[in-house]
């Protein structure tokens, strides 16, 4: 199977960074390190003022890997596996340029995350999330901060307790993780585009500034998303969730 891909283009000063993976866009260990690198080194490139964060497909991302996630041996391993959403969410949180998210269709666990840890997000009516981890033995604790911090708590609750659920992309938009939601996928290009072309030409340590400011109180998230990694890296080994997730790819 094709391993994916993350690529960059700089359009009027718009890096768009989209990524892709064969099955339904879901996210091994070696794309999120790539998506890592790609935002960390848009954000230190001058000639772009604003980034773009989509995917090819009708899948935004399935979250994390399944078959890498099935495969995990040892903590090192499952430690390492869980922090890859963890450094994605803190380069999207640290560099200096706002993140807006395209997102054309469905979300899942970390692609939530994805979705809450850009600074600005707009939807087709197509974008549905669900975040499914406790019913295979773990949780969604590595983007709880994120997802906590856009849509809060009781939202949060109810996705992650009502795992079979698919949540529609209005009842996202009133929750707060969708600013916009289109009726089709020009009319989000058309909206993301013309957005992320007048934060691009927005003067950038204004811009940097008001991205502090909209982020203070998360400096810790170097630190406490690794710890929720650790969280979950314990509960993935354990005999339940194993026999779960080999139920599960049944």
């Amino acid at each position: 199977m094709e391993k994916g891909k993350v690529y960059l283009e700089i359009i009027n000063r718009v890096g768009y960074i989209t990524f892709y993976h064969p099955a339904s866009n879901s996210m091994p260990s070696e794309l999120l390190q790539k998506l890592q690198k790609t935002i960390t080194d848009a954000g230190n490139n001058p000639e772009i003022g604003s980034m773009v964060l989509q995917s090819e497909g009708r899948t935004f991302c399935a979250g994390a890997s399944f078959d890498e996630l099935i495969s995990l041996k040892n903590m090192l391993q499952a430690i390492d596996f869980f922090s890859g959403f963890a450094r994605v969410i803190n380069a999207m949180r640290q560099t200096p340029k706002f993140i807006v998210a395209k997102v054309q269709g469905k979300a899942v666990g970390g692609g939530v995350g994805l979705i809450a840890a850009a600074d600005y997000a707009v939807a087709t009516d197509k974008a549905a999330i669900k975040l499914s981890e406790l019913s295979i033995g773990i949780g969604p604790y590595v983007i709880a901060p994120a997802v906590k911090r856009k849509m809060g708590m009781a939202a949060f609750a109810e996705m992650s307790i009502n795992t079979t659920a698919w949540h529609t992309a209005f009842w996202s938009r009133e929750k707060g993780l969708f600013a916009k939601v289109t009726d089709n996928y020009k009319e989000l290009n058309n909206e993301v585009e013309i957005l992320a072309e007048k934060l691009a030409a927005y003067d950038p340590i204004a811009t940097q500034t008001l991205k502090k400011e909209i982020w203070k109180g998360t400096e810790n998230w170097n630190e406490l998303l690794i710890e929720k990694a650790k969280t979950s890296a314990q509960l993935s080994l354990r005999e339940y969730t194993r026999l779960n997730l080999i139920k599960f790819k049944k």
